[in-house]
């Protein structure tokens, strides 16, 4: 499925700073960047750093002097995904995962999956199927939690948000892998460009680590599962975030869009009540 995407930004830079930036659309070997377009106003000499934990493609640049900086990325990407059944599909022993995916298993800044131990296994524990028991957590944060733009911070984790009942897609994101991982399930952060997501945003989600695969899931519900152009997995947000930002750097404005390409036809997916088909992004 072929997509279009975009951002544009605004900083307001004070001083001599340095932004790392991942908005790019992540590259590997089942989703292919067409075409795209990586400009600053005014031009500034960037760099791309290697990813070192997670998936990314992070653009790295100094800015000098006191500007407002205008950064802007368009891009065609073909995505791939693939639907499997986890009806039958044994779950993978934590003695036999691959020493990749062990570090999805464990607490991070904002994921205190042992805070959330108790909880976790008092509401899924009885669960059997696991594509199923992630299933169920996933709606019970949809119940439970309420979507309220704005509501958090930089600071929130998912033991907050399951205090406070709110917060954005960041925060259901990352009450998915703690509840997850405190099942030892493994489970990360997933950030992306969304199609249909009303208002249009960058956009976050998690992937659970069944059978095998990592799944997709998204507790907000706000956009189809089929619709997404990845651009990043990390433990959580700390690993995936859009902007890193070191200095006098104030963000003014932002811009997100994702629109289907010429001639391509979308029909939404989404997870129904008796599921075991989950979809795994390539």
């Amino acid at each position: 499925m072929k997509f279009n995407v975009f951002t544009e930004m605004e900083y307001q830079v004070g001083a001599k700073s340095t932004l790392i930036l991942s908005i790019n659309a992540l590259r590997n070997q089942h989703q292919t960047v067409l075409s795209e377009e990586f400009t600053l106003s005014p031009y500034i000499k960037t760099e791309e750093l290697p990813a070192v934990s997670g998936e990314n493609r992070l653009i790295r640049f100094e800015v000098e002097d006191p500007v407002l900086l205008k950064v802007s990325y368009k891009a065609t990407v073909d995505n791939c995904f693939k639907l499997v059944d986890f009806a039958d599909k044994p779950d993978i022993p934590v003695a036999q995962l691959d020493p990749s995916v062990i570090p999805y298993l464990n607490p991070s800044r904002y994921c205190q999956s042992d805070r959330l131990f108790r909880l976790a296994n008092n509401l899924f524990g009885n669960i059997g199927n696991s594509f199923v028991k992630v299933l169920t957590l996933t709606r019970w944060i949809n119940k439970n939690i309420t979507y309220l733009s704005g509501f958090s911070n930089t600071h929130t984790s998912a033991f907050d948000t399951v205090t406070e009942q709110a917060g954005v897609c960041r925060d259901f994101a990352h009450l998915g892998i703690t509840l997850c991982r405190a099942l030892n399930i493994p489970a990360r952060y997933f950030t992306g460009y969304s199609y249909q997501l009303k208002p249009a945003d960058f956009h976050a989600c998690f992937e659970a680590y069944l059978g095998g695969e990592w799944v997709l899931f998204d507790a907000t519900g706000l956009a189809p599962l089929n619709g997404i152009v990845k651009i990043s997995t990390g433990r959580d947000a700390a690993d995936a975030a859009i902007a890193n930002l070191f200095g006098n750097v104030l963000f003014t404005s932002m811009l997100v869009g994702c629109e289907l390409a010429e001639g391509e036809v979308f029909e939404s997916f989404y997870y129904n009540g008796n599921d075991t088909v989950g979809i795994c992004y390539l």
